[in-house]
Formats: C-alpha cells, structure tokens, sequence
C-alpha cells in the first residue's frame, strides 16, 4: 500500500515569507525585467517587462502549448489572475510575445538571477547549503532545441554522414547542490550557441570558459567548489578554474590516464598513498585511496592535483567506481565528504535536467525559436521558474503544505492550471490556501477565490 500522506496543518496556520515566496519573488523579478534594455525601436504596444512576465508566468504555470496558452487570452478568469498574480496589466498574443522575446539578447536576463541569489544570501538561507566549509556548485551541459528543419543565426550545426543537417541549441548549466538536500538552486545558465562573427559551432568547453569568469563576477566574494564531468579533467581547464580563485572536484577516468593511477599505485609501496576501507550507509563495503601532489598526466606535470579512487559493493554483487581529482588536501578525515561532495555532481542532471524535462517544465519542447535570442530566452525563463520553485520548496510553507497535498509536482502543476482558467484569485496567498483545504472551506476570505 501507498504511505500514508503527512496530515495537512491547519487553516491558517502557514506564513508566507515576504521575499521568499511567489509574490515577493516575483516582484524582484519584475523590477529585475524594468531594466533589461528596450531593444524595439517603435513606440511598443506592450511594454517589455510586462512581455518578459508573460513568458516566466507561461513556465510557472507549466503549459505545455503556448497556443493553448494563448487560447485563454481573452478569457476573464485569466486576464483577472495573470494581473494579480504576476502583474501583467495587458498581455499580447503568443504571435507578439514570441516576437518581442526574439529580440531580447539572453544576457540581459543574467541580474535577475544574482539578485535572487544575493536575496538568499541576505536571508541566510545559503547557509545551509554549505558542504566542506564552501557551496558546490555542479557545471554540466544539456540540450534545448534541436531540428532538421528550424534554424537560426545562434544554431549549431551537426552534419550526419548522410549529408544531413541538425540544427540545435544547448546550454551550459551552473546549479548550487548539497549532498542531503533535494533541492538545487540554479545560477544564470550560459548559452552554448554560435558566437556573433564566428562561423564555428559552440561547444561546452568553451561556453565554461565563458560562465566560469561571469560567475566570479556575479559572487566575488562567494566560496565555490565546482564539480564537474571528466570532460573538464584537462589542464587548461583546471588553470581557468585556478585563475579565478575556485576549488574543484572534476570526475577522473584516470584508468586511461596511466600517470594518475600509476603514481597512486605505487604509492603505496612508498607510503605516498592512503587506504581506507568501510561501509556505506547502506552497510556496504567501500573503500579509499587516496594521494595528494600529483601530476595529472605526463604532458601537464606542472599541474599538481590531488586524487581518489573510490570503489563500493552494490547489493546485486557489481563494484562501482568513482575517480575524481581536487585540489582539497586530502586527510583521513575529510576523504569521505569530498568523494559524497563530488557525486554530488549527477544533481545537475537528476533534480535538474531530468525535473525540467519530464516534470511538466518541458525543456527540448519547441515552444518558438524565432530568427535570433527566442529559444535561449524561452530556456533561461524556464530556468528562472524552475529557480522560483526551488526556492518555494524549500522555504515558503504554503508551497510546501500544496506540495504535501498534491503529493507530486505534476499534480500540483495541474491543479493550479486547472485553478487559474476557471477562478478569480487575488493573491498568491489565496490561491495556495485554496489548492491545501479548498477554495470553498469558511475560513477563506470570500474574495480571495471567486468563479470566473
């Protein structure tokens, strides 16, 4: 059978955190969108923020078809709760909004995300989230949009032998983690698009060599351990990492590197190399060896890291292995919590790509990919919702009484889908209450939902 669901509090019992819920998050938003530079040379009919809150309301509320979105522009209900709720006056058609967000250039959109997190940071949430003294922060890539037939100027373009060709967007995400938490909080994600005047495709390596400096620059002061794939275990990589001022812990396969591992083995001939042995939590046997000050392959010996291998039983028998180099100075001690810190890293794909994909966010669906910034806008949107949620989940109680409710994600997107077309709701507070004991109980100010 089921669990049971934890029982719901009682009626207004909850608080809603003023900066750290949906009105006082959006309204940061907002005042983050009056900025972006208005790029219409004409006289607009919308003004752009109002657009820009369209297209973030749009994810919130996960619709998966902008035209059915679009569909419910004239209806009352939705013109009422699209201006209470995200404050949007007058919202244009789906044909206005996709072209006034196709001009919109991606990084205009980069202030909203350092000011959120620099909200975090005021109200010592990220505090929490602290692991080893620092903030881990995973760096991987996905796909966006991908086509045989759409394209654009920023596409990339893949030539399969057949003499096809595939046009696609992807992007470079930078999410802050913690091993015992289920919630990530994203950073301004980096588009790996073609760069203006180059005719060569993007690639992650160098959208990182972008992301990695902004991120520095957003957070001068903020002490990161970035985790990332082997893919970023290369000594360029490692300098850029080292230039500006992070520590890292970046997965090695260092069975194909015969320099890391063959330093370790022999060290423990020469006692250079630790060994430790132990159980998991799942009283599974596991073990460590560990050596510091190494070179990371013969061509790079002036590149000194610190390296593990870890192997753990699994219940059906296999080994698992886990490589990973740093620069942490390794210790009895600390050896377990660096190695829980670097599979930290699979967050990025699993509470974040995998969620933005298959839990109602609908990354890779073709919402608009316009002529010029419309796909990578519509992404970094998405992402900037996905960022809201995150932060509800885990500090706004009435989110987390909706989420109880709904006992999913999905459902909980549904039920306030179904809410916002069919009710006149006056406030966030309102609608929540409404999704947790019901917009019709006594104890609901009769104004707060009404049928539309």
């Amino acid at each position: 059978m089921p669990a049971k669901p934890p029982p719901l509090p009682p009626v207004r019992s909850l608080k809603l955190r003023k900066t750290l819920s949906a009105p006082g998050l959006l309204e940061r938003v907002r005042g983050c969108f009056s900025e972006v530079t208005e790029h219409r040379k004409t006289k607009p009919d919308y003004p752009l923020v109002d657009v820009l809150m369209l297209g973030l309301a749009l994810f919130s509320l996960k619709d998966g078809s902008l035209l059915q979105f679009d569909k419910q522009r004239g209806d009352k209900a939705r013109r009422h709760n699209l201006k209470t709720l995200f404050g949007i006056a007058d919202a244009p058609c789906d044909s206005q909004m996709r072209t006034v967000l196709d001009g919109v250039k991606p990084q205009r959109l980069r202030p909203v995300f350092r000011a959120i997190h620099q909200e975090l940071q005021r109200q010592g949430i990220l505090e929490g989230y602290r692991f080893l003294g620092k903030y881990l922060v995973s760096i991987d890539g996905t796909g966006i949009f991908s086509s045989g037939a759409i394209s654009c100027p920023d596409c990339c373009i893949k030539t399969h032998k057949d003499g096809r060709e595939e046009y696609y967007h992807q992007m470079l995400a930078a999410v802050l983690v913690h091993p015992d938490k289920n919630t990530v909080l994203p950073f301004f994600p980096e588009a790996i698009t073609k760069q203006d005047g180059s005719k060569k495709n993007d690639c992650e390596h160098n959208a990182s060599k972008r992301l990695i400096p902004q991120l520095r620059q957003d957070f001068p002061r903020m002490e990161m351990i970035l985790l990332q794939d082997a893919l970023s275990c290369n000594a360029p990589h490692i300098r850029l990492l080292k230039s500006n001022g992070y520590s890292f812990i970046i997965t090695a396969k260092a069975r194909s590197s015969s320099l890391l591992l063959n330093t370790v083995l022999d060290g423990l001939a020469n006692g250079s190399t630790q060994e430790l042995a132990g159980t998991t939590s799942k009283k599974l046997r596991c073990g460590y060896r560990y050596a510091n000050d190494i070179p990371l392959n013969h061509a790079n010996q002036d590149v000194r890291v610190n390296y593990i291998d870890y192997w753990e039983e699994r219940p059906d028998g296999t080994t698992f292995i886990y490589d990973c180099v740093t620069d942490i100075p390794l210790t009895a001690d600390n050896v377990a919590d660096v190695v829980r810190a670097g599979r930290s890293r699979w967050k990025v794909e699993n509470e974040t790509f995998n969620t933005l994909k298959n839990l109602g966010y609908n990354l890779e669906h073709n919402y608009g990919h316009g002529k010029q910034h419309l796909s990578t806008v519509f992404a970094t949107l998405m992402m900037l919702a996905f960022l809201i949620d995150q932060i509800q989940e885990a500090c706004c109680q009435y989110f987390q009484a909706a989420r109880t409710r709904l006992q999913s994600r999905t459902a909980l997107w549904e039920k306030m889908r179904g809410m916002f077309r069919e009710h006149l709701i006056s406030d966030w507070e309102s609608f929540y209450a409404a999704i947790i004991w019901g917009y019709e109980h006594a104890d609901l100010t009769p104004k707060g939902i009404r049928s539309g």
